[in-house]
C-alpha cells in the first residue's frame, strides 16, 4: 500500500473504466429514425445513460461516495495498485523524501525486529534490513501478493538474509505477538480500508516498548504536491490512532514533504497538540 502518484486516484479504477467505457458505448450510438425532430430524445438518452451507469456501477462495486474514518472524518484513499509500483522506485524519491534521512532518524539497532507495514515494492524494506543488520528480522507485509512478488525477486537478487514476507489482510497484520521493536507505516496509514480493526490487530504484535511510525505526507502543507486523500495532518493522526490506544509521543520533522509521526502502544496522554 502507497500514496498514488500526483493526480491519481486508485480507487475501483478497474471496474470504473468498464463503467465510463458503457457509458460511451451508449453516448456514441445514433439516435433512431426521426428521433433528431423528438425534443425529448436527448433527455430520454441522457436518463437512460445514467440509470445504466448507476447499475453497472452498483454491479461492479464502485462507491459514489468515499468511505470516511468515523473518528475523524478523514476520506480513506483507495490504495494503490502494484501497477504503480514503478513509482515507489523512481530515481528522485531519495530527493523528494529523503527516505534515508527518515531511516536514521529511526535510532534503530542491530539486532532489532521491524515491520514494514504495505511494503509495496520494498523500497524501505531494503533500507530497514541494512539498519537492524544481519541479526535483525525486517518482516515485509502487503496485501497485495504481486507487491511481495516484487519483494522475492529483490531478495532473490541481492541474497538478504533477514526479510520475511508476510501477505495481511485488510484487517489483520498477521504478524507475531508482541514481537516488534518498530512497525512502520510509509505513506500507507491513510489508505488502511478498516484503520481502526487494523491498528487493534497491530497493536497485539508490538512489544510493550516498541513503537509505531507513521511516514505521511503533510496535508498542513499545500506545497506538497499529493492528492489531498493521500495527506494527513498530525491532528487527523492523533485522533484515529490515540483512539485505538496508542500513545503519542513525538513528531519530526525533518523530511521535504512527509510527517514522522511516532506513537506508542500503551495508554493515551491528556496532553494534546
Amino acid at each position: 500500500m502507497r500514496a498514488c502518484p500526483p493526480g491519481t486516484s486508485s480507487r475501483s479504477l478497474v471496474s470504473l473504466v468498464d463503467v465510463l467505457a458503457t457509458v460511451a458505448d451508449i453516448v456514441g450510438r445514433p439516435l433512431p429514425a426521426g428521433a433528431g425532430e423528438d425534443r425529448q430524445e436527448p433527455v430520454r438518452r441522457g436518463r437512460a445513460i445514467l440509470r445504466v451507469a448507476a447499475v453497472i456501477a452498483a454491479t461492479a462495486g464502485v462507491s459514489l461516495a468515499q468511505p470516511a474514518h468515523p473518528i475523524s472524518g478523514r476520506p480513506i484513499a483507495g490504495v494503490m495498485g502494484h501497477q504503480g509500483a514503478a513509482w515507489l522506485e523512481r530515481p528522485e524519491r531519495e530527493a523528494e523524501e529523503a527516505p534515508r534521512k527518515a531511516i536514521a532518524e529511526l535510532r534503530l539497532r542491530p539486532g532489532q525486529v521491524v515491520a514494514d507495514i504495505g511494503a509495496g515494492s520494498g523500497y524501505y524494506t531494503m533500507l530497514l534490513s541494512a539498519a537492524v543488520g544481519p541479526r535483525g528480522r525486517v518482516y515485509a507485509t502487503d496485501i497485495q501478493p504481486e507487491m511481495l512478488a516484487l519483494i522475492r525477486k529483490k531478495l532473490e537478487n541481492t541474497a538478504v538474509p533477514n526479510v520475511e514476507l508476510v501477505l495481511g489482510t485488510a484487517t489483520e497484520s498477521r504478524l507475531p505477538d508482541a514481537a516488534i521493536d518498530l512497525a512502520v507505516m510509509v505513506d500507507v496509514y491513510h489508505e488502511l480500508a478498516q484503520p481502526q480493526a487494523f491498528l487493534q490487530s497491530l497493536r497485539r504484535a508490538i512489544k510493550p516498548d516498541g513503537r509505531l511510525v507513521l511516514i505521511e505526507f503533510r496535508k498542513e502543507d499545500d506545497r506538497v504536491p499529493i492528492r489531498q486523500e493521500h495527506k494527513m495532518t498530525i491532528r487527523e493522526a492523533r485522533m484515529e490512532l490515540e483512539a485505538e490506544g496508542y500513545r503519542f509521543e513525538r513528531v519530526i520533522d525533518v523530511l521535504p514533504w512527509q510527517h514522522i509521526l511516532v506513537f506508542g502502544p500503551g495508554g493515551v496522554r491528556d496532553k494534546r497538540e
